[in-house]
């Protein structure tokens, strides 16, 4: 199993309208597309310094699940929403029940 977190810091500016439209299209999604297993979302409660304001987190049963919902005609007008109203996006997508131990040392840049 996949999980796909991302992570949204939405410019200041972020019509409400549209966030909620946002928020929608997201509920709609739920049990809608093929492969994808769950779906959370929500905003962050914490609004510390490192925060992002929302989060989603999706389970996936493959790795090819996640390019169909990347493309699925639910997901694909989300983005016109969320490209434009976020200063950063981020993302991560990792296999579920496979842990890995940590590094000796950590790379430097």
């Amino acid at each position: 199993m996949i999980r796909h977190t991302v992570l949204f810091k939405f410019k200041p500016d972020f019509p409400p309208a549209d966030k909620q439209a946002w928020i929608a299209g997201l509920n709609r999604m739920a049990g809608n597309i093929p492969g994808m297993l769950s779906l959370t979302h929500g905003p962050d409660v914490l609004s510390t310094e490192r925060s992002f304001d929302y989060a989603i987190v999706a389970d996936f049963e493959t790795v090819e699940d996640i390019a169909v919902y990347n493309t699925h005609p639910l997901h694909e007008p989300l983005k016109a929403y969320s490209f434009p109203n976020s200063q950063q996006i981020l993302s991560v997508d990792f296999h579920l029940g496979v842990s890995q131990p940590a590094p000796d040392k950590t790379p430097t840049s």
